[in-house]
């Protein structure tokens, strides 16, 4: 693992309202490993449409999330919600983000000591950073199919491609989050990996080795429990199922814990039940009390049809039997877990599901995920960029 170097990443997410992800344990271990980490919480990719019904929640989170300032993590991670305006299908505006943010994240970067910073930026608006960093490489690390995105925001998907498009062609090493992204890829392809998810196994891994009691939100409502943990929007979820089984499986108890959207049609059935967002210190003792786990998700639409929910191995990684809709991402693991191709497929690999008895399937699921930690995925991506920062120096030796 790489030390004593500088690192600013912009983020397509909060760190202090999403559920960890992909660059939240990554900057977590270079940080631990003695570099100075910049976390820039998501400049968005503008503001919903003023008729969406998550509108008002996610500006005042917005709002909280300015208030907080600059604050450090345990691990010495600064993270920062500069200002910047919402409205990135503007040229103008965009020019304006551009003096606005890289004025506040160069001031806070040479306060902290920060010198030639890698700039990973994961969010194609972040794209006008690049070069006024003074950054010595730049990661782009793309972890959705960004133009297919019409339900967060009302910017046009084609301002949203040439930013992508824009990243792909400056970036010395781009990552591919998705096995479909990446396996689609075509421009900058030379320069392009793929960065699959990984997990913190034996953080997960409690779940089930009798250490853990079960949550009390968690513990009160009946059996059987299907959980699921993540955003809930109601362009993700399929409501449908979820209603169908309300009908047809009344003893079921569904269980989403996160963030949930305004407008959800499921959520006056009897036995679907919503918790807010759960610290991730505590989240297992919440999946300790699932007899599933289940990922729901509507996947026929283009955009949700790229994830690589990082939660499909943190279920396996407890050894709970899990249950999906369909993700090309998880086809290869199609062994361990329950891929539901219809709703009646769903339905059955969930009744197949509870009745699963024995511990070796248990250890089989678990076993897919053991190597494929984050410790792992941040000493390869270290030990890349190590690679490419001295081929840069070597080039600039020669010229």
């Amino acid at each position: 693992m790489f030390s004593g170097k500088s690192l600013i990443c912009f983020g397509g997410e909060d760190w202090w309202y999403h559920h960890p992800h992909s660059k939240n344990h990554l900057m977590r271990r270079f940080a631990r490993a003695g570099n100075k980490v910049i976390f820039v919480n998501s400049i968005s990719m503008g503001l919903p449409s003023l008729a969406h019904k998550d509108l008002l929640p996610r500006v005042v989170r917005k709002v909280r999330s300015y208030a907080k300032l600059a604050r450090v993590t345990e691990e010495g991670i600064t993270v920062v919600s500069p200002a910047a305006l919402p409205f990135f299908g503007s040229a103008a505006a965009r020019a304006v983000n551009r003096h606005l943010l890289s004025a506040q994240i160069n001031l806070l970067a040479r306060s902290r000591g920060l010198v030639r910073p890698v700039l990973w930026i994961a969010i194609p608006t972040a794209a006008e950073m690049i070069g006024r960093m003074n950054e010595s490489l730049v990661v782009y690390q793309v972890s959705d199919k960004y133009d297919a995105n019409t339900m967060d925001h009302a910017t046009d998907p084609a301002a949203i491609r040439l930013m992508h498009e824009r990243a792909l062609d400056a970036a010395d090493i781009i990552f591919y989050s998705g096995r479909k992204l990446f396996d689609e890829a075509e421009r900058g392809r030379e320069r392009s990996y793929l960065l699959e998810q990984a997990v913190d196994f034996d953080h997960w891994a409690r779940v089930t080795d009798g250490t853990l009691d079960v949550a009390l939100e968690i513990a009160r409502i009946p059996q059987p429990r299907l959980g699921y943990f993540g955003a809930v929007e109601t362009w993700l979820v399929d409501q449908e199922l979820i209603k169908r089984a309300a009908r047809e499986r009344p003893t079921w108890q569904w269980v989403f814990i996160g963030n949930k959207s305004r407008g959800m049609e499921i959520e006056s059935l009897p036995n679907t039940h919503f918790l807010p967002p759960v610290r991730y210190d505590d989240l297992p003792r919440y999946a300790a009390g699932f007899d599933v786990c289940v990922l729901p998700w509507e996947t026929e639409q283009a955009f949700t049809s790229y994830g690589s929910a990082i939660k499909v191995r943190e279920y396996l990684a407890t050894g709970k039997p899990v249950v999906i809709s369909p993700l090309p991402e998880y086809e290869l693991m199609k062994g361990v877990l329950r891929i539901a191709r219809s709703r009646d497929d769903f339905l059955r690999l969930i009744e197949e599901a509870l009745q699963e008895t024995g511990t070796e399937t248990k250890r089989a699921r678990q076993a897919a995920v053991a190597d494929g930690t984050w410790d792992a995925r941040a000493a390869w991506v270290s030990d890349l960029i190590e690679r490419v920062l001295i081929e840069k120096e070597t080039q600039s030796f020669q010229v």
